[in-house]
C-alpha cells in the first residue's frame, strides 16, 4: 500500500512539474513538506505525553497541528524566497533594444 501511495504521489509531482514548471513545483513541495515534517517531529517527541489518553490525544492533535502549521509559515516563506533569489541571481540577462538597418541604405 505504501508503494501505491508513493507511486501516486510521484505521478502527481511529475504532472504538477509539467503543469506549472519546476520552480513552482519545488516551492509547492516545500510548502507541504516543511510543515508536515515539523508536525510529525512534534508528535513523535510529545506523543508519549499527549497520547497516553486517547481523549487527550484527539483533543490536542488538531490545535497543535494548526499551531505548528501557522508557526512554520515564516520558515516556508524564507526557504521559498531563498530558492527564488538563487534562481534570479543566475537569470540576470539584460536585453538590449536595437534597430536593424539594411545594407542597401
Amino acid at each position: 500500500m505504501t508503494y501505491l501511495f508513493l507511486y501516486i504521489v510521484s505521478i502527481v509531482l511529475i504532472w504538477w512539474t509539467y503543469r506549472v514548471g519546476w520552480l513552482e513545483a519545488v516551492k509547492t513541495v516545500v510548502k507541504v513538506i516543511v510543515p508536515s515534517a515539523l508536525i510529525i517531529l512534534f508528535n513523535i517527541k510529545a506523543g508519549r505525553l499527549l497520547f497516553k489518553s486517547p481523549l487527550v490525544g484527539l483533543v490536542s492533535a488538531l490545535p497543535t497541528s494548526i499551531f505548528i502549521f501557522r508557526g512554520s509559515l515564516p520558515l516556508v516563506s524564507y526557504i521559498n524566497n531563498w530558492i527564488e533569489n538563487k534562481i534570479n541571481k543566475y537569470d540576470d540577462s539584460q536585453v538590449v533594444d536595437t534597430d536593424s538597418v539594411s545594407l542597401d541604405d
